[in-house]
């Protein structure tokens, strides 16, 4: 649906030049909602508006649907654009147009007829429910109720693709729910593609169900969403992560790890899916000759898929935790030994089953 081949931005020349975009290529495929995530200056504003041409890429293609729009024919560019809506920070509304107005703006510029205009605009109305609002103007209506208008206005030349600029960033965190459940009744509905661009790790949490982690113009990772926030690859997207999933270990606890009366080692278990860490913990009680507590945990649940973390102390014989660790990993846990200093480190299974085999 959307594909973007090493596509470059670069702005202004000499020593005032900025590379927006460093050869990024990503793509979306269709009915996708797909989030990319950064911080301030990542490039994904100058990203979201390559696709329909806002920005010129320097270097490098835009695909959409196929076509590449930067080679399009003048009158065909302006029909690729009605199927691309675009929705923004901060509205774009015009304050001396009603919302019935504000939304059939794109039809009287396309030459609608009357009728279909006065149809059209009253059923999308009717979708973001605001059909009550439609003789209001926009400073008559909250933040949440203006960017419905902005939804409205995007959805009604029936686009293909929506492109969300940072839609929510400056509603209050309640609005910020019922947009992005609008946006998803909006995929469902119409199977429109979406890409929002946000810094908000809640929003990807969310709806999304791909996503991609911008930094310094380069796309650094991307993967579906349970996938990055399971197993995050680089430091910016952990960070974006623990915004969201607690899965540190809390100061309180380090003390636990230094002190040499448990004679225990320690470990951070991560579940995911259908894994559940209660119930791998006590079996793995039952079958091994190791005692196991659990120090703390917490369950993320990202759109029905739960997350949850443990750090958990086994005390026992090497060879009989190390045996139990290997059953752990087998019930999808992903296991990392937690040292006296707090810092994490992968287990070495290969080493272990070697101890248990050679034991």
């Amino acid at each position: 649906m959307i594909e973007f081949r090493h596509v470059s931005k670069v702005f202004g020349s000499g020593e005032k030049k900025v590379e927006a975009l460093k050869n990024v290529s990503l793509t979306v495929r269709e009915g996708d909602i797909f989030g990319v995530i950064g911080f301030s200056g990542a490039g994904k504003s100058t990203l979201i508006r390559t696709v329909n041409l806002l920005e010129q890429p320097t270097s490098g293609e835009v695909i959409v649907d196929g076509r590449n729009l930067a080679k399009l024919p003048e009158h065909q560019l302006r029909e690729a654009k009605k199927r691309i809506g675009m929705i923004f920070q901060h509205f774009n509304l015009l304050q001396s147009k009603t919302v019935f107005d504000n939304v059939a703006m794109p039809l009287v510029l396309s030459k609608k007829k009357k009728k279909a205009i006065e149809e059209r605009v009253d059923e999308v109305l009717r979708f973001v429910g605001l059909e009550e609002k439609a003789r209001n103007y926009p400073d008559q209506l909250s933040g949440g109720q203006k960017q419905r208008v902005g939804i409205a206005r995007a959805l009604v030349t029936n686009p293909s693709i929506l492109l969300c600029d940072e839609a929510t960033s400056a509603l209050d965190p309640q609005t910020t729910q019922s947009i992005l459940k609008l946006l998803k009744r909006v995929n469902e509905a119409f199977k429109i593609t979406i890409l929002i661009i946000t810094h908000e790790m809640e929003v990807i949490k969310q709806i999304c169900n791909r996503v991609a982690v911008m930094e310094d113009g380069r796309v650094i990772e991307s993967g579906t969403m349970f996938e990055l926030f399971s197993r995050p690859q680089t430091e910016t997207a952990k960070n974006f992560v623990r915004s969201v999933v607690r899965d540190e270990i809390p100061a309180g606890f380090h003390p636990f790890l230094q002190a040499t009366e448990y004679h225990s080692r320690f470990f951070k278990l991560a579940f995911f899916g259908a894994a559940s860490g209660q119930s791998v913990i006590s079996r793995t009680a039952k079958v091994f000759d190791v005692d196991i507590y659990i120090l703390y945990g917490n369950i993320t649940e990202l759109q029905g898929i739960p997350i949850g973390h443990l750090m958990v102390g086994l005390t026992g014989d090497d060879d009989e935790i190390e045996r139990a660790l290997i059953f752990i990993t087998g019930q999808n846990v992903e296991v990392k030994e937690v040292l006296e200093d707090g810092s994490q480190h992968k287990v070495d299974f290969e080493r272990f089953v070697g101890n248990v085999v050679h034991g």
